[in-house]
Formats: C-alpha cells, sequence, structure tokens
C-alpha cells in the first residue's frame, strides 16, 4: 500500500518543504512517524475481552512505538451518552477507565490519554462531518441495523419506532471519524468488527478533502487487533460482555483470584478428553484456549522444552497440544492453567489501580495532561479547518 498518511499533511510553511521531499524520496517517510489513535467507551471496570482485544494492544504499541510516533488514547465518554446514562455512574466510571488505563502500562508521557470530553473540538469537527455525511451511508452501518433489528426481535416494534431511535446511535459513526481525523491519524487499532466505521473515516476524508480542494485529512490504515473477539464463559455464542446478567460470564480485570478461580471453574467446556482448538465444533474449549494464548501463555512458558519456540503459546493449536502432551489434556487441566496465568498477570496490574483509586489528585493531574496535549493538536486542527470551511480568515 502506498504511503497514504503523507499525502494528508497540512502543507504549510516548512510542513510543505518536508512534504517535497518526502515526494522525491520516498524511504524518508519514516522519519515522520506514525500517528496512532483509539478510545474505549467508559462502561464500567473492563473485563478480559477489552482487556486482550483493545487496552493491551495499546500498551504493546506504546512500548513498541519509534521515537516519531505520536499515540493518542482517549476515554470515549461523548460516545458513552448514545444511551441513557446515570450520570453520578458515568462520572465514576470515567475516573475508574482512567486508572485502569494508567495501571496496565498505559504512560502519559509516552502517549497522551485524555478524556473525551475534555476536548470540546471533537463535537465541533464531527458537526462538520455530519454535514458532509450521506443518510443512507449511515442507515446501511451495522450498528444502527443491528439496533433496528434488535428492536424488532424483541416485539416492541414492526417498524421503526421514532420514540426509540435516538440521532445520537444513528450519527455516532461520524463522530468517531472526527475523533481519529482530529488528530491525522495514520493508523487506528481495530478489530474486524470495526472495519466498515474506518471505511467510513477515510471515505469523509476524501469527501472533505475533495469539498476544500486540500489534500488536508490523511487516510487512516488499519492496525488489526492481534487477539480474536473473546466470548462468554457461559455461552460462547455470545462475546464476552459487560451487559450480560450472569456475572460469571466475564472476568474483570480487579476480580480477586477467588473470583477469577470461581469464574473459570464454572465456565463451559464440552465433554470431549482430549484438547482441540475448533472454534466451530468446540466454541466454548476453544474461547478458553485463546484466552490462555492471548495472555503469551503465561505460566506454560515453563512447561516449553528448551528447543520450541515461545512464541508458539501465541498459538491456541500450539496451547491445547502442550497441555494434551504435558499436563493431562482435559478441560481442568485448561481450566487450572488459565487460572493460574490470568491471576499471575493481572496481580501488578490491580495492585496499582488500588494505588490509583486513592490518588484521585494524581488523576487528576494525568487527566489535564492529556487534555493540555490533545487540544494542542486539536487547535491546530481546526484552526485549518475552520479557514478550509470559510469560517476564518
Amino acid at each position: 500500500m502506498r504511503h497514504l498518511s503523507i499525502l494528508g499533511r497540512i502543507v504549510t510553511g516548512h510542513n510543505q518543504r518536508r512534504l517535497a521531499s518526502t515526494l522525491r524520496n520516498p524511504e524518508v517517510n519514516s522519519a515522520f512517524g506514525r500517528v496512532i489513535v483509539s478510545g474505549i467507551q467508559p462502561t464500567g471496570i473492563p473485563h478480559l475481552g477489552n482487556y486482550l482485544g483493545a487496552l493491551k494492544n495499546w500498551v504493546e504499541l506504546q512500548n513498541k512505538a519509534g521515537v516519531n510516533d505520536k499515540l493518542y488514547f482517549f476515554i470515549a465518554s461523548f460516545h458513552a451518552l448514545t444511551v441513557p446514562q446515570n450520570a453520578s455512574q458515568l462520572y465514576r466510571d470515567r475516573r475508574q477507565l482512567l486508572a485502569t488505563l494508567i495501571a496496565i502500562g498505559l504512560d502519559p508521557k509516552k502517549c497522551t490519554i485524555f478524556l473525551q470530553d475534555h476536548v470540546p473540538e471533537h463535537a465541533e469537527l464531527g458537526w462538520y462531518l455530519m454535514c458532509m455525511s450521506p443518510f443512507g451511508r449511515l442507515e446501511r452501518m451495522t450498528t444502527w441495523k443491528s439496533k433496528i433489528a434488535t428492536l424488532q426481535n424483541s416485539g416492541n416494534i414492526d417498524h421503526v419506532n421514532e420514540s426509540q431511535l435516538q440521532l445520537g446511535l444513528f450519527a455516532y459513526p461520524v463522530l468517531q471519524a472526527a475523533d481519529i481525523l482530529m488528530y491525522q491519524a495514520t493508523h487506528v487499532p481495530v478489530g474486524d468488527d470495526q472495519t466498515q466505521h474506518l471505511e467510513l473515516t477515510r471515505d469523509l476524508a476524501i469527501h472533505f478533502n475533495r469539498a476544500v480542494k486540500s489534500r488536508f485529512f490523511h487516510l487512516p490504515e488499519q492496525i488489526i487487533t492481534p487477539s480474536k473477539r473473546i466470548l462468554s464463559l457461559r455461552n460462547p455464542d455470545q462475546k464476552m460482555s459487560k451487559s450480560a446478567p450472569d456475572a460469571n460470564s466475564r472476568i474483570l480485570i480487579t476480580d480477586t483470584p477467588e473470583q477469577i478461580r470461581s469464574k473459570i471453574k464454572k465456565a463451559v467446556t464440552d465433554s470431549i478428553p482430549i484438547l482441540s482448538y475448533d472454534t466451530v465444533n468446540r466454541p466454548a474449549v476453544s474461547n478458553l484456549l485463546q484466552i490462555l494464548a492471548a495472555f503469551d501463555g503465561g505460566i506454560l512458558r515453563k512447561a516449553l522444552a528448551s528447543s520450541e519456540d515461545p512464541d508458539q503459546l501465541q498459538n491456541p493449536s500450539f496451547v491445547a497440544q502442550l497441555l494434551n502432551d504435558r499436563m493431562g489434556g482435559s478441560g481442568a487441566s485448561l481450566k487450572s492453567a488459565l487460572t493460574d496465568t490470568i491471576v499471575e498477570e493481572l496481580r501488578p496490574i490491580q495492585e496499582e489501580y488500588h494505588r490509583l483509586e486513592n490518588e484521585a489528585g494524581y488523576l487528576d493531574s494525568i487527566a489535564q495532561l492529556g487534555c493540555d496535549k490533545a487540544r494542542a493538536q486539536c487547535q491546530e486542527t481546526m484552526t485549518e479547518v475552520r479557514k478550509l470551511l470559510g469560517l476564518h480568515n
């Protein structure tokens, strides 16, 4: 793929000279670095699906970032308002998630961590992009269609009932595009289920650039998150979710070792005596194997022979074979290894989280630092956007 990230840079002053040099010599593109943007909604303490599907990857992106890379990770509080919220609970959820992001290893000196609602420019750019967004395109978004299908299947409506469908939910993919484009993102870490949203973002960037006759916004590329969707421990037909009525269906990052052990013990498996990774015929067992592999094997590293590659522990099929050969190969051995691995990895995270809970002043300072860093870039972007739209000289 060509270096689309370079084409959208603001072609003014020093950037113009850098762009001209880059086009003459594509090999110097790496000197600009990547701009990586991602967000997560504040819906309470994250569970393993959130951690393995997104947050753990954020830390890895941060730790492997080049000196010229810029990373923006935000708590998507505006997006949380697309469904009804309890105000006091939302406030707590925002604080808890901020503490979680620091506890898992995100470093405010290496990346920008901020609350979306502290940066009003997101909403402003979202409005400008909404004015350019085709209504029919948003109607075809998967999230919107699934919301209508859910209401229809519940028997609440036979057709679209305007009192049950909110504009915020309909238009939030445009705000999501604004979140990304605001920072001139070159890369966005998302799962396969978010590909449609990134395609909309790219299309809106192209539409804006054509409308203002300027290659202003980048066309961000997708970074596929390495971990697949983590499923419910109690129902492998559904993804792990905080809204599921059965608390045993999910493991929260703050769960105690006793709670983790109890939930893993109650996780569904099957009656086949040996382990294998088969997502079609053995979804429950495969889900547990996938979780174990996503933790990089944990205690299973001790079972490796010296000649074996430890990177294989990220392969669920290899993990299944290792358990079969050296740890009994039963559902019980899988659950035991999984419990010990989760407890071991979450222990330092939980210790840091509980320390941060009592450091309100420190969390406030982190939020303010992130806000200041984010708004500095936002104001630069929005000054140019307003000029291009004729709202400013």
